[in-house]
């Protein structure tokens, strides 16, 4: 009766192992996720601020425009 109770024990040990290499990978896929969002935010503020300009530039033009009677 030994010989199942071993095999038993042998399932589990080799169980836990799994379970600890994938909670590694999930703690790896975590970070690699936290830095994915923190890339993903700069990409945003950036299209923020490239946004503002264009619409500054857009009101300088339409200035310009009207000065010289350009506008339509």
């Amino acid at each position: 009766m030994a010989e199942p109770e071993n095999l038993v024990l042998d399932m589990l040990r080799a169980m836990r192992g799994d379970m600890a290499k994938m909670a590694a990978s999930m703690r790896l896929m975590s970070v690699e996720m936290k830095a994915m969002r923190q890339q993903l935010a700069g990409f945003a503020t950036i299209q923020d601020h490239d946004h503002e300009e264009i619409a500054i530039i857009r009101d300088r033009l339409d200035r310009i425009e009207r000065r010289l009677e350009l506008a339509d």
